[in-house]
């Protein structure tokens, strides 16, 4: 039989196609017309802090590479359950954004009845930054280096500060890890613990660089200890716990970018990208430096995978300090 013969013209066309798709796979995905009006990026945190000032930040520079207002809403409230269970209902469009720290993966584990599934609720998009936990003690105080610090809470009971979920475990990561006779000691937020260790009232707790930062240059707080694998260059004289001899001590506090469960990979991968760009901005950076934080802007699935991972990690903190959720 006579093989049928393919007019030249519809050769030429199945090449063309077939080039068009092969480009497809090279270029960028672009989500048809996002955005189209404005989007609300959620802080589930009070204006004014870390978080604030960060997703602040961002909104501006997002807004501009969008030509659409990017909105920054403080939902706070519960440690970031309010305003995280405001997007988890949202539509998947993009048009509901989340900014939120490492207290999102602590949450889990001390929290008996969850408004949302911290794992299945959203959709991960970038971790943006990270920077480690530290260990503060009065910079008039006794201790002036973390093995020091170390040996005295191993020889007798010393309190440590916390004053949310993430201080709070980490504390109790560093009593397992150093075989310490430390007693957790609850504030209502950082800046009442600072008081206390500063005016030798309480030994020493953990904090955010930011936190710590004013305190520091102030000459009132030392911070003796960071809870990372290395020194960071903001406290280039405060050792790692690894240092001191006590491995595995590590506590990031880190802004990740959120939305509601089932967005289209094209609208995150839309959204990373644009992040990525805004990031590589100096103001940005450097204000993310002058934090101590590290920029990341890693993509979806390691975000997930460190999420996930978190929330073991410190569930499992929890469950061997006898810590129960409440």
């Amino acid at each position: 039989m006579q093989t049928p013969r393919r007019a030249p013209g519809a050769l030429n066309r199945r090449a063309a196609l077939g080039g068009m798709a092969a480009l497809a796979f090279t270029r960028p995905v672009q989500a048809a017309g996002f955005p189209a009006k404005s989007v609300t990026l959620v802080v589930p945190y009070s204006p004014g802090g870390g978080t604030d000032i960060v997703g602040r930040q961002l909104a501006q520079k997002l807004s501009d590479r969008w030509g659409q207002s990017v909105l920054v809403d403080n939902r706070t409230g519960a440690n970031g359950m309010i305003g995280s269970a405001l997007v988890s209902k949202a539509p998947p469009d993009g048009y509901n954004l989340l900014l939120v720290v490492g207290s999102h993966a602590v949450n889990p584990a001390l929290v008996k009845k969850m408004p949302y599934d911290t794992l299945t609720a959203f959709t991960s998009i970038t971790t943006v930054a990270t920077s480690p936990m530290v260990l503060v003690v009065s910079a008039k105080g006794p201790h002036k280096a973390l093995p020091d610090l170390l040996k005295a809470a191993r020889a007798q009971e010393l309190g440590v500060g916390y004053s949310e979920g993430q201080t709070r475990l980490t504390g109790e990561l560093m009593r397992q890890s150093a075989g310490l006779k430390t007693v957790e000691v609850a504030y209502k937020g950082g800046a009442p613990m600072m008081v206390d260790i500063i005016g030798g009232h309480l030994p020493m707790g953990f904090t955010s660089v930011l936190t710590a930062l004013p305190h520091v240059q102030a000459g009132n707080l030392r911070v003796v200890g960071v809870a990372s694998r290395e020194r960071i260059a903001v406290f280039p004289e405060a050792m790692t716990f690894a240092e001191a001899g006590v491995p595995g001590i590590e506590s990031l506090s880190w802004y990740g970018m959120f939305g509601p469960a089932g967005m289209p990979p094209a609208l995150v991968e839309q959204i990373v990208r644009d992040l990525r760009a805004v990031c590589a901005e100096p103001a940005v950076a450097n204000q993310l430096r002058d934090q101590g934080a590290q920029l990341v802007l890693a993509g979806p699935a390691d975000l997930d995978r460190f999420l996930r991972s978190e929330a073991a990690k410190w569930a499992t903190v929890a469950q061997r300090g006898g810590i129960k959720p409440d």
